[in-house]
């Protein structure tokens, strides 16, 4: 039973950790330019390549951070 609360807890910390960096990313890529890479960036392809990118880039950062928190949440069993 401890051991399902846990998932559930790391569960629900993944999920809002994911949406609060993805809301971060989108903010920052809108001082980015896409009219210079994207011939109609307000069409359909632009904006699904503007999302793809910011999914990316939130799976990458995200992950970073996830991985960087369990691993040191581990490191109580080194020693």
């Amino acid at each position: 039973m401890p051991g399902e609360i846990e998932f559930g807890q790391q569960a629900l910390l993944h999920i809002f950790f994911n949406l609060f960096v993805l809301v971060i990313v989108w903010w920052s890529l809108q001082a980015f330019k896409f009219d210079v890479l994207v011939r109609h960036p307000q069409g359909a392809k632009g904006t699904m390549l503007f999302f793809l990118v910011a999914i990316s880039i939130t799976h990458l950062v995200s992950s970073f951070f996830l991985d960087y928190l369990n691993q040191a949440l581990n490191l109580r069993y080194f020693f």
